[in-house]
C-alpha cells in the first residue's frame, strides 16, 4: 500500500486550498494502479501521517511551519521518498540541506505555463500602449495624448527560459515581436531568435523595448537587474517582473521610473508579501502593481496540479525519474 499525503491550509485561497473533492477527482482522472491510499490535512494539526507516507504533496509555508519536523525528517517520515512543493519557486526552501538524501522534491514548474504566456500578452500590449502611465495621469485628473506604436517588430528580453519564460516568449513571437532570451545555459529556444548567458545582461538591456524577468532567485539573479543594469536599459524601455522580487532592485527602478528613464513598469512579485500599506511603490508612477496572481489560473490551477502529481506518484512506484525534479546545487 502506497500512501499519498496532501497537507494544505485552511485559510488558502480557493485557487491554492487541496480538497479532498479535488484529490479524488484527480485521483479518478489519473486511474491509478491499486494499492494506493490518499489522506488529505489541514494546518498539520495531525501529523500521523510522517509514519506512513511515501508522497507529500504541499506548499512551502508548511514546509517552513514550526509544526513541520523539517530537521528531523529522516526520523520521523522513514518511508518518505518524494516532496511536491505546489508552487514552482522554493527559495523559502534553501538550502536543502534539510531534505534526507533518500527523498526526491520536485516542483510545479509547468503548471503556471498558459496562465504566464497570457499575462505575458497582456503586460507588454500594456507598456507598448503606455497603460502604467495613462493610469497614473488619470489619478490626477491629467489630459495628455500618448500616441503609442503597434509592438509588432519590437524587442523583448526574456530572462529565464524556464516553462513561464517561455510561455511568455512564445506568446511575445506571437505578437510579432523579436525575442532575446537570456539563462545560464544559452542553449537554444524555440521561441527566442537568440539566447544569451547572464553575464552579457547588458548586451541584451540596450537592444530591448521591454525586460520581462521570469528567472528564479538565485545567488548568480540576486539583484541581477541593480541601478547600473536599470541605467544600461534603452530610454523608454518597459519592464516586467513575474519571476521574483529579489532579482531586481526596486529603489533604482523607482526612482527610473520618477525620472522617465523608464516608461513604464508591471511588478507581480514583492518581498515581503503581501506588500505593505506603507511601501513607496504604491506611490511610484508608471507603475502597475498586480499582487503575486499573474500565473496561477483560478479554474484549473489545482486540477493541474494534482495531475502532475499523480503523474509523478505513477513514475514514484515505477521506479522512473520524477518530473521536476530540483536540483539541490542549483535551488530549482
Amino acid at each position: 500500500m502506497t500512501h499519498l499525503h496532501f497537507e494544505t491550509r485552511a485559510n488558502k485561497a480557493s485557487v491554492f486550498r487541496i480538497t479532498p473533492q479535488l484529490v479524488q477527482a484527480a485521483q479518478r482522472s489519473a486511474k491509478p494502479a491499486r494499492g494506493l491510499r490518499c489522506t488529505v490535512g489541514e494546518d498539520l494539526t495531525d501529523l500521523s501521517w510522517l509514519a506512513t507516507a511515501e508522497g507529500l504533496v504541499t506548499s512551502n509555508d508548511l514546509i517552513t511551519d514550526p509544526a513541520f519536523p523539517k530537521h528531523r525528517l529522516a526520523e520521523a517520515a522513514p518511508k518518505l521518498r518524494w516532496i511536491h512543493i505546489t508552487g514552482a519557486g522554493i527559495e523559502p526552501l534553501l538550502p536543502l540541506d534539510w531534505l534526507p538524501k533518500q527523498v526526491t522534491l520536485t516542483n510545479n514548474s509547468g503548471v503556471h505555463a498558459q496562465k504566464t504566456g497570457e499575462f505575458a500578452t497582456m503586460a507588454l500590449l500594456a507598456l507598448c500602449y503606455r497603460l502604467p502611465t495613462l493610469v497614473t495621469q488619470q489619478h490626477r485628473a491629467e489630459w495628455r495624448q500618448i500616441f503609442s506604436p503597434s509592438i509588432a517588430g519590437k524587442t523583448v528580453l526574456v530572462i529565464g527560459l524556464g516553462e513561464m519564460g517561455g510561455a511568455a516568449a512564445k506568446s511575445a513571437k506571437r505578437l510579432g515581436m523579436r525575442v532575446l532570451g537570456m539563462r545560464r545555459n544559452p542553449k537554444p529556444h524555440r521561441y527566442a531568435d537568440a539566447v544569451l548567458p547572464l553575464r552579457q545582461l547588458h548586451k541584451g538591456l540596450t537592444q530591448a523595448d521591454f525586460v520581462l524577468i521570469a528567472t528564479p532567485l538565485t545567488p548568480e539573479t540576486t539583484q541581477l537587474l541593480n541601478a547600473d543594469a536599470i541605467a544600461a536599459m534603452k530610454d523608454g524601455a518597459g519592464l516586467v517582473n513575474v519571476g521574483r522580487a529579489g532579482v531586481v532592485d526596486y529603489t533604482a527602478l523607482s526612482a527610473a521610473l520618477r525620472s522617465g528613464k523608464l516608461s513604464g513598469a508591471v511588478l507581480d512579485v514583492f518581498d515581503p508579501e503581501p506588500l505593505p500599506a506603507t511601501s513607496p511603490l504604491w506611490q511610484v508612477p508608471n507603475l502597475i502593481i498586480t499582487p503575486h496572481c499573474s500565473s496561477d489560473d483560478l479554474d484549473n490551477y489545482l486540477p493541474l496540479t494534482l495531475d502532475l502529481a499523480f503523474a509523478n506518484l505513477a513514475r514514484l512506484r515505477e521506479g522512473r525519474k520524477l518530473k521536476n525534479a530540483v536540483d539541490p546545487a542549483t535551488g530549482y
